[in-house]
Parts: C-alpha cells; structure tokens; sequence
C-alpha cells in the first residue's frame, strides 16, 4: 500500500543570553555539575522566578523575522511531570498564550508553516552509567523558545533541510548559537502516515530529543518503514514517545504517549501575563536583518550570481558582509567581476582559510583588498593564477596588489611584441615536437603554450599566447 509522511517538529533553541530565563545564574555552557544554580533553578520553596527580558526580546525578534504574529499580552502556564533532571516537578513554560503564533520557514520552493513560538525553561541533565545515574542541574532555567511547525513537512529530508534553515536564521539574528554538540538545538519529531486515498493521518508517534540534522533524517526514515509494516500488516501504530538510537539507526520506546491532561497544566501563579510594551519592541526590530535565502535571491536578480554560489556565500552572515564589502568596493559592479570575486573567495581564499583554521576576520587585509585584485584579474593585468600569488603575499601582509605585482614581477604579458618573441624561441627550441605537430599531433599545442608559459614565469596572458602560436604557425606554412 502507498502512504504519504506527514510529519511535524518542535523545534527547541537555546536564547543567548547571558543568564537563565528566570533567574540570575549563567545560562552559558559547561561548568563543574550543579556550579551554575541557585533557590529558583532548583526549585526551592519561596524562590520566585523573574522573566529574562533579553530571552523575550530574543524570542519576539525570531517572530517578526518569520512573519510571526506577536501576541502583546501572553502568560506562563506549569507543566507538570516528575523527573530526577526537573526539581520543581513542573516546567515553566507557555501553553495557552504563547508569545507568537502563524509565521513560516523558508526551505526550498516551499514555506513550511508555524503553529506557533513559545517561550520555556529547559530541564537539567541524566546521565545514566551502568549501575547509577547522575544529575547536572546547570541547564535547569536555560531560556528555550520553541517552534511548533503544522504537521507539513513530507520526507525526512525536508525536515533536516527544515532544521538547517533555522540553525542558519538564528545565527544570523544573534538569537542562539545553534549549536546542536551543546543541546542549543534540537528537536522533537511527530511523524504518522496517511493512506493515499484517506485524507486523516494515521496515529502519530514523537520522536525525542533529536541533536543532529543526520539523525533526524534517519529517525524518521526508521519510523515511517516501521509505520508502513504495520499497516500493511493490518496493525495499528500505537501512540507513544520513542528514542532514536544512533548506534543502531532505530528507534526504542521511551512511554507512552502523553495527552494534555496528563501534565496537568494551569496558569503559572508566580508569574503575572507577560506584557510587550513598544520600546521593548523597538529592541527586537533593531536586531532584524538581511536573512541569508533574502541575501542570496537579491545577488542572483542584482548581480547574476549563480544560485550555488549565492548561497554558499551568504550561508554565514560575516563571510556574506564581508563579500558585500568587497562588491562595494569593487570600481564597477558588474556581473563579470561579482563573479570572479565570488569564485575567489569560494576558491582561493576558501581553501587557504580551511588549510589555517582561520576566520576572514583574522586576515591582514580587507575586503577593498580583494576587490582591488579582482579589478587586475578582470583588467588582464594579472591572470587568475598570477592573482593566487599576490593573493599568498596578501596574506602575510597588507599592501596594494598592484604593488605587489610589480614587486615580484608578475604582471601579465598582454601584448604580441612581447609574447611572439618568447613563442619563436620556443619553436625553434623543440623541432622534433614541431615536426609532430605539423603531422597531426595537434595535441601538441598544449605543451608549446605550456613551455611559453614557464618561460615567461606565468606572466603570459595563455590566450594571447595561444592566438599568438597559431597566427605565427600560419605564417611559417605560408
């Protein structure tokens, strides 16, 4: 029988914020066990929680940026369930009011839709050894905001493709550092199945606390088989919570499922509705920019930048500023010279920046550097591989790329009084080969612009050189 996936995600980000959502201790990474608590975190009795007003800012500048529709007046409801990592024995959290609802996520062609964004307190952390278990409580109170997709993705791979759009969307807003090795994101999956001539899904199972694009992937292809052999086995998918194992590449059952009335949620007592006035507001836009999919449609129209190239430059939000430093220097904005930009700095400059480790932040010189060079690449002053030199003298230094070309030498060779001499030379140098190539190994071609090429130090414009060779081959015939 044929089935469609239908498939949601809650996606969970950690807000970067210094502190925790409800108290004054460090929301940051690491630290001894239990170093980074206090009487709110740990739930002790009296201990009154205050909201992190830079996690709501944080949260409300993530709505707006996905078309989200800001609630002004939302509230903290408790959740309730008892686990060793939960000390209060109840979450923190917006279930009624949540903070925004609707908005969308770009992933492809498509626009995945929002049910809704919500702030919440994260849980501490197990972890269980052969014979005990151990609890960390220094995440207990880290600010969280959480995306609840509608069920509307259809295939695993969108739903990485989905979390890799978000990762990049906060990065750019300064919202979290996605960081999926530290739990900064990550995310539950709902997956179910409908029958191609049904129009409900089936029951639908979730899949927990997923910390990598990869095993999402794979959760859910382990799921939707496990789904589609029930079926068509004429058993029913039973609703319930399940783990993925990595190691196995299947999914465990965790409980099962819980309904709404299990968690026993009521407003949050200690905490009045959590009103957004206009300045905290004005705080969340400031914050808004460019997103990467917006940058990387506006250099295609603008500058004709291939969608490939478009995208992998504008993936980080410095690498994509620092590129639009570079056109903005560049004398002419043309297609022609965006592109030899584009395929230096994700040719050259890329591969010497992964050999160093390094970050374009760390460079000797600016973006206006490299804009300067490609106005001699594109002027025929330098040849791309003449460019990759002063490009490795660049790096250890900053100076005019004009300068340095004429320091070493390495201007190209662009004109017949210079290049026909060299090219006489080498005829006369190789009869042998000559004689061959007259007989029809035209091949041969390559290696006489090749001797001309070393002969000149790669100063030869190879074009010209090229033209040159047959018109003075022609010639000699004649």
């Amino acid at each position: 029988m044929s089935y469609t996936p239908v498939i949601g995600l809650e996606i969970h980000l950690q807000l970067a914020t210094a502190t925790k959502m409800f108290c004054g201790c460090s929301a940051a990474f690491g630290g001894a066990p239990n170093t980074r608590t206090c009487p709110v975190c740990l739930g002790f009795p009296g201990a009154l929680p205050v909201p992190n007003e830079q996690a709501v800012v944080l949260a409300t500048r993530l709505a707006l940026a996905l078309g989200a529709t800001v609630q002004r007046s939302s509230a903290f409801d408790r959740k309730s369930y008892i686990y060793p990592d939960l000390p209060k024995g109840y979450q923190i959290t917006q279930q009624v009011q949540p903070i925004a609802t609707g908005g969308a996520v770009p992933v492809g062609a498509r626009a995945i839709p929002l049910r809704r964004l919500h702030l919440e307190e994260d849980a501490g952390k197990s972890s269980h050894g052969s014979s005990s278990t151990t609890i960390d409580l220094n995440r207990a109170g880290v600010p969280l905001v959480e995306l609840v997709t509608e069920p509307a993705l259809r295939s695993p791979a969108e739903a990485a493709a989905f979390m890799k759009q978000v990762r990049r969307i906060v990065r750019y807003l300064g919202v979290s550092d996605g960081n999926m090795e530290q739990g900064s994101l990550r995310c539950d999956a709902n997956v179910s199945l409908r029958r191609t001539d049904a129009e409900e899904p089936g029951d639908r199972v979730e899949l927990k606390n997923i910390n990598s694009f990869r095993f999402v992937s794979q959760a859910l292809e382990h799921e939707i088989a496990r789904h589609a052999a029930l079926l068509d086995a004429g058993e029913r998918v039973p609703r319930e919570t399940r783990l993925f194992d990595a190691k196995r590449g299947v999914t465990v059952f965790m409980r099962s499922k819980e309904d709404d009335q299990d968690y026993r949620y009521f407003p949050e007592p200690d905490l009045p509705p959590l009103v957004l006035d206009d300045a905290l507001l004005r705080r969340a836009r400031e914050g808004l920019v460019e997103l990467a999919h917006e940058r990387a449609g506006r250099w295609e129209r603008d500058w004709d930048l291939r969608a490939k190239d478009a995208a992998a430059l504008s993936a980080d939000r410095a690498t994509a500023e620092w590129f639009e430093a570079a056109v903005g220097a560049l004398g002419s904005r043309d297609g022609a010279q965006v592109r030899t930009l584009a395929n230096l700095m994700l040719g050259e400059v890329a591969r010497r920046l992964n050999d160093a480790g390094g970050l374009l932040a760390d460079l000797p010189f600016g973006p206006a550097r490299l804009a300067q060079l490609v106005e001699l690449i594109e002027d025929g002053t330098l040849s791309v591989e003449l460019a990759r030199k002063v490009l490795g003298v660049l790096w250890t230094r900053d100076a005019d790329p004009s300068a340095i070309a004429d320091e070493h030498g390495w201007r190209q060779m662009s004109d017949d009084a210079s290049i026909d001499p060299v090219i006489r030379a080498v005829l006369a140098d190789h009869p042998a080969e000559l004689g061959r190539f007259r007989a029809g190994k035209t091949k041969l071609k390559g290696f006489f612009v090749g001797q001309v090429m070393k002969r000149t130090r790669g100063t030869a414009n190879p074009g010209l050189v090229s033209a040159r060779l047959d018109a003075l081959l022609a010639e000699q015939d004649g």
